[in-house]
């Protein structure tokens, strides 16, 4: 039985012993916008989702910036065209091949106010390059930036290889003693350089 089949036998299952059925929420509501999302993401991302803003003027080199951010990382990560890196996720065999990364630069395609996240659809080989890495870089054009979830979902094309996430900043928990640690799952940092 492949997947698919898996799937549909599992839904078949759930639909038949459905005794109690609803309405959908009515998502007609207002949804939240900003006077300036670009401004608006700025500040959730700073303040809420605990990421760095790198805003690029023209001149800049993305690779200076990079460096700037990070300059004591010795290996960097990434398949985003111009970017100088020391791995490849497209080439890597397996994501064992990315552990040792201290920083992974992805490109993301819609950024949104509500939350600081950014869409990162797969476009390489290896998706753990979005998550084995000490500190994540995340590339995303500021024509890119909506203001809530509702409109950074309309935007959505699931990409060939069917996995994407949203991102926002480090992984952290407070479960522990309930004290707040950074990168308890994930990267330990976050910077987003809008261009």
């Amino acid at each position: 039985m492949n997947s698919q089949d898996t799937k549909s036998s599992i839904l078949s299952n759930l639909r038949q012993n459905v005794r109690e059925t609803y309405d959908k929420p009515d998502l007609s509501f207002a949804k939240l916008t900003y006077p300036d999302p670009i401004e608006a993401f700025i500040h959730t991302a700073l303040t809420s989702a605990g990421a760095n803003v790198v805003e690029m003027k023209e001149g800049d080199d993305i690779n200076d910036l990079i460096r700037q951010a990070y300059p004591k990382a010795k290996t960097i990560a990434s398949n985003v065209p111009g970017i100088k890196a020391d791995k490849n996720p497209d080439t890597a065999k397996s994501p064992q091949d990315l552990d040792g990364t201290d920083v992974s630069v992805v490109e993301g395609t819609i950024g949104c106010a509500e939350n600081a996240c950014v869409w990162i659809p797969q476009t390489m080989e290896q998706r753990a390059v979005c998550f084995i890495c000490e500190y994540l870089v995340i590339i995303v054009d500021k024509k890119n930036i909506v203001n809530n979830m509702h409109e950074a979902y309309s935007r959505i094309e699931m990409p060939e290889k069917g996995f994407g996430a949203f991102i926002s900043g480090p992984s952290k928990t407070a479960d522990i003693e309930q004290s707040l640690v950074y990168g308890a799952q994930s990267f330990c940092g976050v910077t987003i350089i809008l261009r």
